[in-house]
């Protein structure tokens, strides 16, 4: 199924958005969005805001299905292409044990901070993410739905020839 783009239309995916931040408030005890904002108006500002937040489902390849703006930008793919893409093509293949390694750990227990790791874009640049915290979503009836992550920090790999 294609997730149409956040906008009005759909609340920027309102329901979503409460699922993040609920499951990461309730986990790390921090909160999560721009402080103050509430319904659309936070879901808004979490899809344009300067950081990345993305999430994947529960698929037995997980796919995403929510990347910000920013997200968007970093990885460069666009909406649609991003939540179609299994979560762990965001690694390059030598990474993605890595990668399972942090998930199954965030899995266990339920979140984790600092993470740092090398992820590639679609045109193939390289890049470390830090300063991350993954966390499992789970709904209000405590039914697992994925994971999210957010970070703010980025740095291009420059290669050496």
């Amino acid at each position: 199924m294609i997730r149409p783009v956040p906008d009005a239309s759909n609340q920027f995916y309102l329901d979503h958005i409460n699922l993040l931040r609920q499951s990461y408030e309730r986990l790390t005890g921090k909160t999560f969005g721009p402080s103050g904002l509430t319904g659309v108006a936070l879901a808004q500002a979490v899809y344009e805001a300067p950081y990345v937040v993305v999430s994947h489902g529960i698929e037995p390849d997980p796919i995403f299905n929510y990347a910000n703006l920013t997200a968007q930008k970093l990885f460069e793919f666009p909406w649609v292409e991003f939540c179609q893409l299994p979560s762990r093509q965001s690694a390059e293949v030598p990474n993605q044990m890595e990668r399972q390694k942090l998930l199954d750990i965030v899995s266990r227990q339920g979140f984790i901070e600092n993470y740092q790791g090398i992820r590639i874009a679609k045109g193939g640049r390289r890049f470390w993410i830090k300063n991350v915290t993954v966390w499992n979503l789970y709904d209000g009836e405590g039914i697992y739905r994925g994971q999210g992550a957010i970070y703010s920090d980025w740095e291009n790999i420059i290669e050496k020839l």
